[in-house]
C-alpha cells in the first residue's frame, strides 16, 4: 500500500516519478489566467490567518460546506475566521474523492510543511501553526508566490479599471511580473438593458465625455484597450455561455445601440446580433495588437435567485451548462480568420462532453503561422481535477498536438491554489509515464522530459512572449 500524498503522488510508475522529479517539478509557473486582487500584489499583503487566505472567495469550499451541511453563517456570514476555519476543518475529512480533499492536503503540505490531514482532531493545530507562518514576511502574499516558483501572473480586470494597482508594481521592478487581462464581458451584456447602460456611464465618466452613439461607444473602449496595451497588457478574456456568431450589418448594430442608451428592450435577435458583433470588435482589436485571446465557454450562472439576491455573483451558485457550442464557434472563427483577423486563440470548455469538440475544432484554423496558434485550454472549473484533466489531455492527444499545449493555470483567488500547476504535472508525468512502461511510446526519458517541460512552463513562455 502507498502513502497518503508522498513524493510520488500520483505518479504510478518509474518513468513518470523520473519525468516529474527530474524534468517537470522545477519548472517555473506562468500563471496566463486568475483572478487573483491586484492590490494584494501591489501592496504585499499579509494576511493574519489561513481564513483570510485560504477560504474567503473560495466557492469551491464553500459549496462542498453547504453539501455536508453547515450554516452559511459560517461560510460567508459573520462568524469569525476561526470559526469559519474550525467548520471546514469539519467538512475535509466528508470530501475524500472530491478533489478539495487532495487540494487541501497540498496546499498544507507545500506551503506550511503540514503534513498532519486537516479534521477537528488536528484544527486546533493546525490553526495555531499556520497562524504563526503566516506573521512571517515570508508568507506575505509575493513571499507566497516565491514558494511556487511563480514568474508571471495574468489577473482579470474590466475595462474601466485603472490599473493603478499594476502601475504601482510595475514601477517596482521585481522579478515577479503582475500583468493585467482585458475581460469586457459587462460592456457586451445587453440581457440586463439597465446593468448595461449604467456600465456605459461608468465608461463616460473614465474617458471623460458623453457615448451617446456606437461609433462613441467603440472608441471608448478601444481607447480602454489601447491603455490596457500601454500597461503591459497583451491577454483578453471573455466568460461567456457560448460564442455569438449571428450576421449582422453595422447599421444595425448601431440602431440597435440607440435603442439600449434609450433604454428600450431588444428582441432576441438584437440581443444576439449585439453580442456577436461585440465579440468580433473586441477580436479585431486583439489581433491588431498580437494579443491572446481567450474564451471560458458553457457556465450556467446564478442558478439560485434567491442565493444570488443575497450574496451577489460569483458565490458558488453556478454549475455545468449543455449549450450547443460547434456550429457558433465555427463561424465566429472563420469570420476571423477568412478576413486574416484571428490571433492566438484559447478555448476552454466547462462540459466534458465537449472535449472531442474543441480538440477537433482548434485543429481547422491552426494555419503553420504559429506553433499551436489556435488552444484547446486546460480543464477549467469544475474539470480541473485528476478525472477532468485527464480527458482533457487525451482528448488533445488524440486529435491534436498535446505537446503543443500551453499547460495548467490556477483560474483561481486565492494565492494558495498554486500547488493546482503541480497537480496537472504530476497527472501530465504519469500519463507519459505509463505509455512508456506499456511500450505506447519509446523509453527516450530525455525527449519525453523536453516535452514535459514544454507544456509545464516552455510553450507558455513562448506563446505569451512574457
Amino acid at each position: 500500500m502507498k502513502n497518503f500524498l508522498d513524493e510520488n503522488f500520483l505518479l504510478q510508475s518509474k518513468s513518470a516519478q523520473e519525468l516529474y522529479h527530474n524534468y517537470s517539478k522545477s519548472m517555473p509557473i506562468i500563471d496566463y489566467h486568475n483572478h487573483l486582487i491586484p492590490e494584494q500584489i501591489a501592496n504585499n499583503t499579509q494576511f493574519e490567518n489561513i481564513t483570510q487566505v485560504w477560504l474567503n472567495g473560495d466557492h469551491y469550499k464553500w459549496r462542498a460546506m453547504r453539501a455536508h451541511g453547515v450554516n452559511e453563517k459560517y461560510i460567508t456570514g459573520d462568524a469569525t475566521d476561526k470559526e469559519k476555519f474550525l467548520k471546514w476543518a469539519e467538512t475535509v475529512p466528508y470530501t475524500m474523492r472530491n478533489p478539495l480533499y487532495h487540494w487541501t492536503h497540498l496546499e498544507l503540505q507545500r506551503y506550511f510543511g503540514i503534513h498532519d490531514l486537516l479534521s477537528p482532531e488536528t484544527a486546533e493545530a493546525i490553526w495555531e501553526k499556520t497562524m504563526e507562518k503566516l506573521q512571517s514576511s515570508d508568507y506575505s502574499v509575493r513571499g507566497l508566490l516565491k514558494m511556487m516558483n511563480v514568474q508571471v501572473v495574468c489577473t482579470t480586470d474590466d475595462p474601466v479599471d485603472s490599473l493603478e494597482y499594476h502601475q504601482k508594481f510595475a514601477s517596482e521592478n521585481t522579478s515577479l511580473r503582475m500583468l493585467p487581462a482585458f475581460r469586457p464581458d459587462k460592456a457586451m451584456n445587453s440581457d440586463d438593458i439597465k446593468a448595461l447602460n449604467s456600465y456605459i456611464n461608468q465608461l463616460e465618466a473614465v474617458v471623460s465625455r458623453s457615448i451617446g452613439s456606437l461609433q462613441d461607444y467603440l472608441s471608448a473602449l478601444k481607447e480602454r484597450h489601447d491603455f490596457f496595451a500601454a500597461n503591459g497588457c497583451s491577454v483578453s478574456d471573455h466568460g461567456l455561455e457560448q460564442v455569438y456568431a449571428e450576421d449582422y450589418t453595422d447599421e444595425e448594430i448601431a440602431a440597435i445601440f440607440a435603442k439600449i442608451r434609450s433604454n428600450q428592450s431588444l428582441s432576441t435577435l438584437e440581443n444576439l446580433k449585439f453580442k456577436s458583433a461585440m465579440l468580433i470588435y473586441f477580436a479585431e482589436w486583439d489581433h491588431e495588437k498580437g494579443w491572446v485571446q481567450q474564451y471560458h465557454l458553457g457556465a450556467l450562472r446564478n442558478n439560485n435567485s434567491r442565493m444570488l439576491r443575497e450574496l451577489g455573483p460569483d458565490t458558488g451558485w453556478d454549475s455545468i451548462g449543455d449549450f450547443s457550442q460547434a456550429r457558433a464557434l465555427s463561424k465566429f472563427l472563420n469570420r476571423l480568420d477568412n478576413q486574416d483577423k484571428l490571433t492566438k486563440t484559447i478555448i476552454y470548455n466547462l462540459n466534458p462532453a465537449d472535449n472531442e469538440l474543441m480538440a477537433t475544432m482548434i485543429g481547422n484554423f491552426n494555419d503553420g503561422s504559429v506553433a499551436g496558434k489556435i488552444q484547446f485550454g486546460s480543464a477549467w472549473w469544475f474539470l480541473d481535477q485528476k478525472d477532468g484533466m485527464t480527458k482533457q489531455i487525451n482528448a488533445l492527444s488524440n486529435m491534436g498536438l498535446l505537446s503543443r499545449m500551453v499547460g495548467m493555470l490556477t483560474d483561481s483567488r486565492s494565492f494558495l491554489s498554486f500547488p493546482r500547476h503541480e497537480y496537472f504535472r504530476r497527472l501530465l508525468c504519469d500519463i507519459f509515464g505509463q505509455d512508456i512502461e506499456n511500450g505506447e511510446l519509446p523509453n527516450d526519458i530525455e525527449w519525453v522530459g523536453k516535452l514535459v517541460q514544454d507544456i509545464s512552463y516552455n510553450n507558455a513562455k513562448e506563446y505569451f512572449k512574457f
